[in-house]
């Protein structure tokens, strides 16, 4: 949050290197003490790399570190539960002024946390809430999922790979069961009946593109004629910032946890909307 409110800065997963977040964070002028929460989806490497532990006990990183209760038992075999490490549920939680309401989502045993924040702000002096959605590795598109993300004015969502290319792909067998079996990843069409569904009301950021099994031109050809803006992600260029536009929330009633089966996000006080990178 920035603006007339203090800047608050939440990095949404942390998969790359310490040393190479500090780089590119200082490439939009944000310094590593200046990092208030990382937001962790799970544990996978790829969304917490393996120097995170040493990281946040140095004076250089003051993050507060959030964990879903699922993960809480590998999270301290990891070295991660620190003082500064909170621990959530799907109740929710609160970064400052941000409302965070998660969702528990099928991803090999101890499943993912997906997200819907409710950012406030100002349109033209009328207080609203900017709604954000965030989903990746979230193994199959639930009535629930569509639900809890359904109008967010922003929908990041993975589209991970190509059907196609998987099936051709010289992955062992295990591991094309593993991500097309439903407690994996979204398949280009899944997603873009996922965004069908949740129908957002100004922008989709495609995440999570496989390298081997999926290319942004397949993406592109998948959501085509879709009835928003949209941004494909690259695993090693920023995206532009994309805005958060304030709005009417759509108040939800906390959900429980159901049972599992095995960037940077800102809003503007005064101004109409925030930016996702």
């Amino acid at each position: 949050v920035s603006g007339r409110s203090p800047r608050r800065v939440t990095l949404i997963d942390a998969g790359l290197s310490p040393a190479r977040t500090r780089r590119l964070l200082a490439d939009v002028g944000i310094e590593p003490h200046e990092v208030d929460d990382i937001v962790l989806t799970h544990l996978d490497t790829d969304h917490c790399h393996s120097g995170w532990p040493a990281a946040l006990r140095t004076n250089r990183w003051h993050a507060t570190l959030r964990v879903l209760d699922t993960h809480r038992g590998r999270a301290e075999r990891s070295g991660l539960l620190c003082a500064r490490t909170e621990i959530f549920d799907a109740g929710g939680f609160e970064l400052g002024a941000v409302r965070v309401h998660p969702i528990v989502m099928s991803h090999d045993s101890l499943g993912v946390a997906a997200f819907r924040f409710e950012i406030p702000g100002e349109t033209a002096g009328a207080h609203g809430v900017g709604e954000l959605g965030f989903a990746t590795d979230v193994g199959r598109i639930t009535p629930g999922l569509v639900e809890h993300m359904r109008g967010v004015g922003v929908l990041a969502i993975e589209s991970n790979y190509c059907p196609r290319m998987q099936h051709a792909s010289g992955r062992p067998a295990f591991l094309k069961r593993r991500i097309m079996g439903g407690a994996g990843h979204l398949s280009n069409e899944e997603t873009a009946e996922a965004v069908t569904a949740i129908e957002p009301r100004d922008h989709v950021v495609y995440l999570h593109l496989s390298r081997e099994c999926n290319r942004p031109e397949l993406v592109e050809q998948a959501h085509a004629g879709a009835p928003v803006a949209c941004t494909i992600s690259d695993q090693f260029e920023p995206t532009p910032w994309v805005r958060v536009p304030a709005g009417e929330a759509v108040r939800r009633a906390p959900r429980p946890t159901p049972t599992v089966t095995g960037c940077l996000f800102t809003q503007s006080a005064g101004r109409p909307s925030g930016s996702v990178a």
